[in-house]
This record gives structure tokens, C-alpha cells and sequence, in this order.
């Protein structure tokens, strides 16, 4: 992302001086229970990390999932894997769509547990039963959620400080002022 793999590698930087202290660099780094590497600053590590821990807790329910009434498994499997896949998944906008496929199959995997259905069902009519959104689809609405706030003024400040509409930069009532189009403080972006 930053440059190119064989030059990131040459980087040699063990410590950072800061004042009068000194800030060790490590491999990967967790903040709020996200992992970051420290060369690519990519999200691989966090999605490596969160799907093992998906596939762990899948394989700790699954032989009392037959115990247990629908609902209560339908519960669990919430607490446990959806809220797994939806913590801080904003970060996941436009990330690789292999790495968003691993957080599927984790997904898939609780959807065919509490179904019952089969590894060669197809998953998408599994899903729409259980009103489960996919992954990339999770993550578009939690998009749409973050930018209807902000224009909402009901987001942090530091949120809607800098998403704005095109329309409300114009004294003159253009054809374009019916667009829903959002001037941020990087680029425009088309919202709807």
C-alpha cells in the first residue's frame, strides 16, 4: 500500500524516541480490539484473528446446539459470532474481497449450525431466512448508518465536520442540487 513489499522489508526501526521516553515498534499492534501490522497497516492480521476466534466458539456450541430450543441457540450464536463480525467493521469498507470472504465463511458456518443445513446447501436462501445481511453487505450498512447520522447532525462532531452535501455549497438552485451527492474533505462520493 505504501510502498512497494521487497523496500517495506528493508525497513530495520526497533524503536521510536518520543520526549523523554521511547515507543517500541512491534509486528502488529491492538487498539479497541482491532489488530493493525505495522507495514501495510491492513486489517489481514484482525480478520485472521477474528476468524479463528469465530471458528473456536462455533465449535464450543456445537454439541449443545441440539439442547438447546431455537431461539436460545439463535441467541447465542448472535452474542457470540454477529457481534464478532459487526465490531468496528466501518474499518472494513473497501478492504480485499478475500479477506471479507474469510469473515463469510465464518458467518456461513454459524448460519448452517443453527439451521442445520448441509456444507453443499446453498447458503444465500439460509441466510435470508435468518435475516442475516452477508458480511460486505453488513459493512455497506454500517456505512449508510455512519453518513445518514452525520447528515443528520446526529453523529460526533468530528464525524459530520467534514461530510457535507454538494447541494449545500451552492447559492443557486442547480439541476445537480437534487443529488445526493457528499462533498467530503477527501473526495466526492455518490450516496444515493
Amino acid at each position: 500500500m505504501a510502498g512497494a513489499r521487497h523496500l517495506l522489508q528493508q525497513i530495520d526501526i526497533s524503536d521510536i524516541p518520543v520526549l523523554f521516553s521511547t515507543v517500541i515498534v512491534v509486528q502488529s499492534a491492538r487498539d479497541l480490539g482491532v489488530i493493525l501490522d505495522n507495514l501495510h497497516l491492513s486489517l489481514s492480521a484482525h480478520i485472521a484473528a477474528l476468524c479463528r476466534s469465530g471458528f473456536y466458539q462455533l465449535r464450543q456450541i456445537r454439541p449443545a446446539i441440539r439442547s438447546l430450543t431455537p431461539d436460545t441457540a439463535r441467541t447465542i450464536i448472535q452474542a457470540l459470532i454477529a457481534c464478532r463480525l459487526d465490531w468496528c467493521n466501518s474499518l472494513l469498507y473497501d478492504v480485499p474481497e478475500n479477506l471479507l470472504r474469510k469473515m463469510q465463511s465464518v458467518q456461513n458456518a454459524a448460519a448452517r449450525l443453527l439451521t442445520g443445513a448441509r456444507r453443499s446447501d446453498h447458503i444465500t436462501p439460509v441466510l435470508c431466512q435468518l435475516h442475516w445481511l452477508p458480511v460486505q453487505r453488513r459493512v455497506e450498512f454500517k456505512m449508510a448508518c455512519l453518513v445518514h447520522q452525520s447528515l443528520a447532525s446526529l453523529a460526533p462532531t468530528y464525524l459530520t465536520a467534514d461530510i457535507h452535501l454538494v447541494s449545500e455549497y451552492g447559492r443557486r438552485l442547480l439541476r445537480s442540487s437534487t443529488d445526493r451527492t457528499l462533498n467530503g474533505s477527501a473526495n466526492t462520493q455518490q450516496v444515493w
